[in-house]
């Protein structure tokens, strides 16, 4: 037995994440698969041809798995003026003028990344464009992907006037005259998006590559990716995997969520079907479909059971939008279901969760419990009366621990419109918990950083790594067995990868190796912990300073 040893990783501690949270400090794997966990012991079943990896006091993990990415957007735009990471507009004036310096020849100038913070309302406009590049037009999605900020040619180019209506899923910002300002929201971004020269299969695929390679450098050894459709004049990226998968190039094992067009009905399903079969290979496959349910609160599109207030603290007439019908989208979900699909549900406010839950219920009453993990993400605002629904209906709480904490974007364009009652019902992880949730976790990038340790140190301390703000809802925390758990073995649930998320023999040898041990520090150092090692089935698909 010996010689079939592969690899060997001995001076623990071993995080397993197993049922028990047991600890060991040595793995043995073979073939691609955990053999066996234990300690000094395992050492007898070393061979020549054994790697042993001395782990020297550092920690090893299963593969973190990311519950709702946008992996090949994100690696497309890492080649595209990228403006992420910074929150202030003589950067973002900074950045745009080096690269379209750079790009002398391109027709457009494309990226992502920008902070509504950084502009006085959330409102950028195409005037501060204009001086940057006035002769070629400029398209630059926000970091949330909601909106998106167009300079005059661009907009002229796409034929938006004052006359030109809102979409019904969307708002052009406008000048007082009506003349469009350069900000558009949600399907409003479509109208110049569709302008926009687009990528060729060649670019997805090396975006894709790209986006996986840092993906690795952060431990992540699968995903689910959000979003497979055509979205908001945003390509499809199915090609991109497939292309990937069938040559070996995935090393990642990834499930995708086929978006559902909601500008139609049931008849897409027959379409779903046929994509879920055509889509599998390798490591890749498509069983879920994603459903955006609503919009997000900063541009206040996401769906609330009450009002917005305006910048006065009074109540207004809006709450929100519902982009699918509640009375159709149970009928939907419960076809899905029955079709072995899983839901992957967009939503943010609290009445969007509500009819998310309400589907999934209808689902249930006709179908019976089928096992598909329907999970919902984001889950901003959830109304008290619906937070034990998810463990009675075994929805998943797919969280985005990132954003459960106070910055300007929070403080500056959330908290004052929410109001008071809807502000404390925010990212209420310990709620979720405590009601005996299955939780699952993942970054939304690019709209957020993908990295888990930065996400795991906000989920345990509601603030950002390295920041001195309060503690944001602190009664909402979760110890760091469960925020790691969520980005283990709970992901690795909504995955439906049994065999991934968990160190134990049989398992799928999807490991990382971490710098310490992180429950050996202060819970304010958690961020900070560093991936040195990732394998994938056994291959080393990471390591730093290679």
């Amino acid at each position: 037995m010996a010689n079939d040893i592969d690899i060997l990783f001995v001076g623990g501690p071993v995080l397993t994440m197993d049922a028990a949270r047991t600890r060991a400090t040595a793995v043995a794997v073979r073939n691609g698969r955990v053999l066996a966990v234990g300690h000094d012991d395992l050492r007898e079943l070393a061979g020549p041809g054994t790697e042993i990896v001395d782990l020297r006091g550092r920690a090893l993990l299963p593969g973190f798995q990311d519950a709702h990415v946008h992996a090949v957007y994100a690696g497309v735009e890492m080649g595209e003026c990228d403006l992420t990471g910074a929150t202030d507009l003589g950067e973002y004036r900074r950045r745009i003028a080096e690269y379209a310096a750079a790009q002398p020849t391109r027709p457009w100038i494309t990226g992502a990344g920008w902070s509504m913070e950084a502009f006085d309302g959330g409102l950028p406009s195409r005037a501060q464009l204009d001086e940057i590049v006035p002769d070629r037009p400029v398209f630059l999605l926000n970091r949330d992907h909601h909106g998106a900020w167009a300079n005059t040619r661009a907009l002229e180019l796409a034929g938006l006037t004052a006359d030109t209506p809102d979409p019904a899923d969307g708002r052009i910002e406008r000048e007082p005259d009506g003349t469009p300002g350069g900000m558009l929201q949600e399907g409003a971004t479509v109208l110049v998006a569709r302008m926009v020269p687009k990528a060729t299969v060649e670019d997805r695929v090396k975006g894709l590559l790209r986006a996986q390679a840092h993906l690795h450098s952060l431990g992540i050894t699968a995903w689910q990716d959000a979003i497979l459709g055509v979205f908001n004049g945003q390509p499809d990226v199915s090609d991109a995997y497939l292309a990937a998968a069938s040559d070996g190039r995935l090393t990642a094992r990834v499930n995708g969520a086929l978006w559902w067009d909601r500008e139609r009905g049931a008849e897409q399903i027959p379409e779903l079907v046929a994509r879920r079969d055509k889509l599998t290979a390798g490591r890749f496959r498509a069983g879920s479909v994603k459903i955006m349910q609503d919009g997000i609160a900063e541009n206040f599109t996401a769906a609330m059971t009450v009002p917005y207030k305006d910048a006065c603290g009074c109540t207004t007439s809006n709450a929100g939008l519902s982009f699918v019908d509640p009375v159709a989208l149970r009928s939907h979900v419960t076809e899905l279901d029955a079709l072995g699909f899983q839901v992957h549900f967009h939503a943010l406010g609290d009445r969007a969760v509500r009819e998310a839950l309400d589907a999934v219920e209808a689902a249930i009453e006709a179908n019976g419990h089928r096992d598909n993990r329907h999970h919902l993400a984001h889950l901003q605002v959830v109304h008290p009366d619906d937070v034990p629904r998810f463990a009675r209906l075994g929805a998943i709480a797919n969280l985005q621990p990132l954003w459960a904490a106070h910055e300007p974007q929070m403080d500056a364009l959330c908290i004052p419109f929410l109001g008071g009652e809807l502000a404390s019902w925010q990212y209420p992880f310990g709620d979720l918990l405590r009601a005996g949730a299955t939780l699952a976790a993942g970054s939304d990038w690019p709209v957020s950083s993908p990295n888990p340790w930065e996400g795991i140190h906000v989920a345990v301390n509601r603030v950002n790594h390295g920041d001195d703000r309060e503690v944001f809802l602190p009664e909402q925390r979760l110890d760091l067995t469960t925020a790691i758990a969520a980005y283990t073995a709970g992901s690795a649930h909504v995955n439906h990868l049994e065999d991934a998320g968990v160190i134990r023999p049989g398992a799928f040898a999807d490991l990382t190796v971490v710098d310490r041990d992180p429950f050996a520090v202060p819970a304010k150092e958690i961020g900070a912990t560093r991936v040195e090692q990732t394998f994938v089935g056994g291959e080393r698909v990471f390591s730093a300073g290679r």
